[in-house]
C-alpha cells in the first residue's frame, strides 16, 4: 500500500518528520551499514549525547494542543537536526526496525517531548514500509487521539494521520470518527465531496441512519465529485435523500398486493389508478440497452399520462412474474402499449430503508423497462 504524503515526496517527508533518541555511539546494534555510514552514525550519536538541549521550536507550531497536557519544548534545534540525520541514515539503509527501536525509546524516556508526535508518526511510517499495516494504523490512531497536533512546512501531522487511517482501517465505527474529524477540522484542506459521501457510508455501517442521510445531503452540493469505488455516488446519495424526504405513501406491504393492484388497474383500463401506484421519487424509465450500458435513463419524477398509451388498447400481462425475479426485485411483462414499443416490463423492488422500520421491507413499483428482455 503506497504511503500517502502531505505535500512532500516520500523521502522528503520521512526526513522532515524523523527524530531519534540519544544512543550509544559504540552500540553495535545501532551502528550499521558501510564503513562510511558507521562513521557518520558514531559522529552523530556523539554530538547528540553532548547537546545540552536548549528549548527551541523554530519552524514548528502546535495546532489545537490539549490545555491540560501542553508539552514542554525541551529539544534544541541542533538536537533535532542531528536526530534527523541519524534517522535519514536508517531510512536510506531501510533499517526500519532500528528506526522503530530508537524512536520508541525516545518517546518512552521523554513522554512529554514536544516532538513525540513526530516520533510516533515515523514509527507508523516505518511499520508501513514493513507491510505491518495494523501496527501502522495503531500508531496513527494514537497520535490523533492522544497527542497535540504539529505542523511542518504548513502541513498538519493529524491531517496526515487521518488520511492514512481512512485507507488502513475498515471498521465502520472508527471510520465514522475519522471522517468526522477530517470534516470538522480540515474541511478547507480536503475534497469535501468524497469525505461527506464516505462519512455516509461509515454511518450506514454503524446503523446511524439519521447521520448517514445528513451526510449524503451534505454531499449533494458536491455532486460530480470523484468518489473512488463509487461511480454512482450521485444517484445513490440523491435517491436516499429524496426517498427520506418523501411521503412514501405509494408503497405496498408485500409484492403480491402490489402486483395484484397493478393487474386489477390494467384489467379495468384505469390509467389514473395505475399511475397512483408508481414511486413518486426515484422512478425510472429506460430501455434494456440503457441498463446494459449503465445509463440511468429518466429518473426522479416521471411526468407522463398513461391514458395516452392505454386509450383504445387492451394491455395484457403475463400470469406470472418473469423468471429473473428474485426475493428483492421482480419484473412483470406487459404488452399492447404502443405500436412503436408494445412490450413494457414493470419493475418492482423491495425497499431498503432501515431508518424507518415501517417502510423497510415494503414494495414499490420503481420503474419501466421498454422492449423485450434480452
Amino acid at each position: 500500500m503506497p504511503f500517502l504524503l502531505i505535500g512532500l515526496s516520500a523521502c522528503e517527508y520521512a526526513k522532515s518528520f524523523l527524530t531519534i533518541d540519544q544512543g550509544d555511539a559504540e552500540d553495535p546494534y545501532f551502528i550499521s551499514g558501510t564503513k562510511e555510514e558507521q562513521d557518520k552514525l558514531k559522529t552523530y550519536f556523539t554530538l547528540l549525547a553532548s547537546e545540552a538541549g536548549s528549548p527551541s521550536t523554530e519552524g514548528l507550531s502546535t495546532v489545537r494542543p490539549k490545555p491540560e497536557a501542553r508539552p514542554e519544548v525541551r529539544d534544541s534545534r541542533e538536537q533535532f537536526t542531528l536526530v534527523r540525520e541519524i534517522a535519514n541514515s536508517y531510512v536510506r539503509m531501510k533499517e526500519y526496525s532500528k528506526l522503530i527501536n530508537f524512536l520508541s525509546s525516545r518517546v518512552h524516556q521523554n513522554q512529554d517531548d514536544f516532538y513525540a508526535p513526530y516520533y510516533l508518526f515515523m514509527i507508523a511510517y516505518a511499520y508501513q514500509q514493513m507491510d505491518a499495516y495494523p501496527m501502522a494504523a495503531l500508531y496513527f490512531d494514537m497520535i490523533v487521539k492522544n497527542y497535540h497536533d504539529l505542523t511542518v512546512m504548513g502541513k498538519s501531522i493529524h491531517l496526515a494521520c487521518l488520511n492514512q487511517l481512512i485507507v488502513l482501517v475498515d471498521n465502520p465505527l472508527q471510520r465514522e470518527w475519522y471522517y468526522e474529524e477530517l470534516i470538522s477540522r480540515f474541511l478547507d484542506q480536503i475534497d469535501p465531496g468524497p469525505s461527506y459521501f464516505m462519512l455516509g457510508q461509515a454511518c450506514e455501517g454503524t446503523g446511524a441512519w439519521n447521520n448517514a442521510i445528513k451526510a449524503y445531503a451534505q454531499y449533494l452540493p458536491y455532486a460530480g465529485s470523484n468518489v473512488p469505488g463509487f461511480p454512482n455516488a450521485d444517484n445513490y446519495a440523491k435517491q436516499l435523500v429524496d426517498f427520506n424526504n418523501s411521503a412514501k405513501d405509494w408503497t405496498f406491504e408485500n409484492l403480491n398486493n402490489l402486483v395484484n393492484a397493478v393487474k386489477n388497474a390494467l384489467d379495468n383500463g384505469l390509467s389514473n389508478r395505475l399511475w397512483q401506484y408508481h414511486a413518486k421519487v426515484n422512478f425510472f424509465t429506460r430501455t434494456w440497452e440503457q441498463e446494459d450500458a449503465g445509463e440511468a435513463g429518466v429518473a426522479g419524477h416521471v411526468d407522463f399520462d398513461l391514458s395516452d398509451f392505454m386509450r383504445g388498447n387492451r394491455i395484457r400481462y403475463a400470469e406470472t412474474l418473469d423468471l429473473s425475479s428474485t426475493a428483492n426485485e421482480a419484473y412483470l411483462r406487459t404488452w399492447g402499449w404502443s405500436q412503436y414499443i408494445s412490450t413494457w416490463y414493470l419493475y418492482f423492488r423491495k425497499i431498503y430503508f432501515p431508518l424507518d422500520p415501517e417502510i423497510h421491507g415494503r414494495w414499490e413499483w420503481a420503474g419501466i423497462y421498454y422492449g423485450e428482455k434480452f
